[in-house]
């Protein structure tokens, strides 16, 4: 398998440890240990804590707990603990269902833009992988249509992502039970990357059913990153039918071997308590949703956006005569603002924002990038470089 960078990974990590205002995060913002446990009644409190003190850190159940497991089929239709399998993370998930599902020369139709790893790794495996392009002049919204000239007999794989990451369109139901039906028509699978799942946004789209209740040929991926704020436990899952959970946990012998399990006993206090979670994301989601409609339109002559539809994410337009990326390591190196690099997703002159991080954190980092535009335009002088 030969892969191709990973751009978006590669400027990440450049970055996220040194900004102090990082308004490109694709996750909500992360929990404490002490957050999940003030989840809990204040008499459970001490008994939780200790338990965990006491948990020893062997090896875990290879394939998560069955306790884990059962919570996360609970999510599903008709779904048991054996449709599911413990990952590190969604890419972990998405890299193994690729491996086990496709051969070289297959055809996988990927939607486009997304998070590179849904099209570069079957492009790695060998695969001819046709685009799904999301595209900005349709205000960023997913045409069946287009898809429907992309799929043929040979097609193997459709990988979708909703919400998704980086526009925050959304599929809907219909949208959706028409990609299972096309796929079912010419014999294909259809993964989809739901990393986003439970993250409502106010006024956006309801939410369709996970692509695993859809039918057997449907295939879920799940993560406690970005809907729980969880990013560190690196904690996903595979909602599959038939031998895939065994075949991926086979192949996952050779990669990870098990998750963590303290990570393993911290996503089920995660899980039996996630409703209060969601209640936390709606607060933080709400607050910064109205933020940046201020901000964007205050702002409307340098940058516009669509506001996600359901997620965190969406990209944002500007008119400046500088490249996303120079824009981007000039955000980041003399503001301490991280906004990614439309260049990353194929964009050029956009920028990915994510309104998942802490709302006074949001603010000013949405201040700090209006004095960068400001300077690019030639309408400041020109900041000092930041330094921490």
């Amino acid at each position: 398998m030969k892969m191709e960078p990973f751009a978006l990974e590669r400027w990440m990590t450049t970055w996220e440890t040194k900004v102090q205002y990082d308004i490109a995060e694709s996750g909500i913002l992360p929990l404490r240990i002490h957050d999940l446990l003030d989840l809990l009644p204040e008499s459970e409190r001490p008994a939780a804590l200790s338990s965990l003190v006491d948990l020893r850190l062997g090896y875990s159940e290879a394939c998560g707990t069955a306790e884990l497991r059962s919570l996360l089929a609970s999510t599903y239709k008709d779904c048991s603990p054996e449709n599911i399998l413990i990952t590190t993370g969604a890419i972990e998930a998405n890299f193994l269902l690729f491996n086990i599902l496709l051969e070289p020369g297959d055809h996988v139709v990927a939607c486009y833009p997304a998070y590179q790893q849904l099209y570069s790794v079957p492009r790695g495996i060998g695969c001819d992988v046709a685009l799904w392009n999301v595209r900005a002049e349709n205000g960023f919204r997913f045409d069946l249509g287009d898809l429907e000239k992309l799929v043929t007999p040979k097609t193997r794989l459709i990988v979708v992502n909703t919400p998704h990451n980086p526009t925050g369109a959304m599929l809907s139901e219909a949208d959706l039970r028409r990609v299972y039906a096309l796929a079912e028509s010419v014999g294909a699978k259809v993964l989809c990357d739901e990393a986003y799942r439970w993250l409502t946004v106010p006024g956006g789209d309801p939410f369709a059913p996970p692509m695993f209740d859809l039918g057997p040929r449907g295939i879920s991926v799940g993560t406690l990153s970005k809907p729980f704020g969880l990013p560190g436990l690196r904690i996903g899952w595979i909602a599959a039918r038939g031998d895939i959970p065994a075949r991926c946990w086979a192949m996952r012998d050779y990669v990870s071997l098990s998750p963590g399990r303290l990570n393993d006993a911290l996503a089920i206090l995660a899980m039996r308590h996630r409703e209060k979670i969601f209640e936390r994301n709606l607060r933080i989601i709400t607050a910064n949703l109205a933020e940046a409609n201020r901000w964007f339109a205050e702002h409307a002559g340098v940058i516009s956006w669509n506001p996600p539809s359901g997620g965190l994410l969406a990209l944002a337009r500007y008119n400046l005569d500088i490249p996303s990326l120079e824009l981007s390591n000039r955000l980041a190196e003399r503001y301490s603002v991280m906004l990614a690099p439309g260049s990353a997703f194929g964009f050029e002159h956009h920028l990915r924002i994510g309104i998942g991080q802490d709302p006074s954190v949001f603010a000013t980092g949405l201040q700090r990038a209006a004095v960068c535009f400001a300077e690019v335009a030639g309408k400041r002088p020109a900041a000092a470089a930041h330094s921490e």
